[in-house]
């Protein structure tokens, strides 16, 4: 024989020749060889050695025993002294029922949406993680969700959690703020077929979510084939010259164009514009060199201006000396001054007076 002590936190289960005899509570037994005992501690979970059914049929058994059934659409959450210790997916369980106090939870996993019995706090954290999926929605963002390929309803910022399940979830956002979209690099013909390439710009904020994400695709591909095409209609009606004449209407030109557009594909438009506008080399060279001609011809009609304007005013200048002697003198005093600053020594020769021999040279005879 042998002696076997039961604890006050255990219980033994009894079996002879490998079937199920009985349950003892806390105490010291003794038992022949062919009998075997099994000692649990009823503070832990129960996992039965045999078919559950089978020690289920003893009723002292069953009546300290705390059996939960998960069914497979099902998971249950069990609390321990109100902290979440684990999660059972389909299957039986059994607890002890003891000090230690257990809470099931049930949910339902074949609904997407997650029951607000559950605390969000604990969605992302092990072990119930394994069983949620989720998203962000940034604060700067909306979105649509998608379930099974159906629109379902829109999403404002925030984080959502859904239970893991066969139902597809597909959740497209889009950012709400303004932006810009570069157009560059567009090389497009004018009428007489010289080539140009346009660098443009275009500023603009999604307004409505859902015509931007479910009535069309790819929205911001929309736009900017929107702006390749006004900008080709626009330049390919005009020839080189005549652009270069209307170039200031361009740009109304696209935003009218488009105006429509951006409202079907659900965004507003805040600004449109031409960054560059580059012309091929040969044309480049032309503009140049009409450039430098037409910069030559207005030096050469200010030069003739200027000396037009220089030969007045000693013509002017000439006449008023020639009636006023008095001016005459002054003009000559002015001179020999300038005179007498570059040079140390001035010789004149000759009869007669120097104002007199300086009029004969510059006034002629009448």
């Amino acid at each position: 024989m042998k002696k076997v002590n039961v604890n006050e936190w255990q219980v033994a289960l009894v079996f002879k020749n490998g079937a199920y005899k009985k349950m003892l509570l806390a105490g010291n037994y003794w038992f022949w060889k062919n009998e075997q005992v099994l000692i649990y501690d009823i503070t832990k979970q129960f996992v039965a050695p045999v078919e559950l059914n089978i020690l289920l049929q003893d009723q002292a058994l069953a009546d300290i025993l705390q059996v939960i059934e998960v069914k497979e659409s099902e998971i249950v959450l069990q609390y321990e002294n109100g902290l979440l210790k684990q999660v059972f997916s389909a299957g039986r369980y059994a607890f002890w029922k003891s000090v230690v106090k257990n809470e099931f939870i049930r949910a339902d996993i074949s609904r997407v949406e997650i029951d607000e019995s559950i605390d969000r706090s604990l969605l992302s954290k092990a072990p119930l993680n394994n069983w949620v999926r989720s998203t962000e929605v940034q604060s700067n963002e909306k979105a649509v969700l998608f379930m099974d390929a159906k629109m379902v309803r829109l999403l404002e910022p925030g984080i959502y959690y859904w239970w893991k399940n066969p139902v597809s979830i597909q959740v497209a956002k889009a950012d709400m703020r303004r932006q810009q979209m570069e157009v560059n690099g567009q090389e497009i013909l004018t009428r007489d077929k010289a080539a140009l390439r346009i660098n443009a710009w275009l500023q603009y904020q999604v307004t409505d979510i859902e015509k931007a994400l479910v009535q069309n695709k790819e929205y911001e591909k929309q736009l900017y084939v929107a702006v390749q095409l006004a900008l080709r209609e626009y330049i390919a009606a005009y020839s080189f010259d005549e652009l270069l004449e209307k170039k200031e209407s361009l740009t109304p030109f696209v935003q009218q164009q488009i105006q429509d557009k951006a409202v079907a594909l659900g965004v507003e438009l805040y600004g449109f514009g031409i960054r560059d506008i580059i012309l091929p080399g040969d044309i480049k060279e032309i503009m140049n060199q009409v450039l430098v001609a037409e910069k030559k011809a207005q030096a050469n009609s200010i030069m003739r201006r200027e000396e037009t304007a220089s030969t007045r005013s000693l013509l002017n200048t000439a006449k008023l000396m020639e009636e006023n002697a008095m001016l005459w003198k002054l003009k000559e005093m002015e001179y020999v001054e300038k005179i007498a600053d570059k040079i140390s020594n001035i010789s004149v020769s000759g009869n007669g007076d120097l104002v007199s021999q300086l009029k004969q040279i510059f006034v002629s005879p009448k």
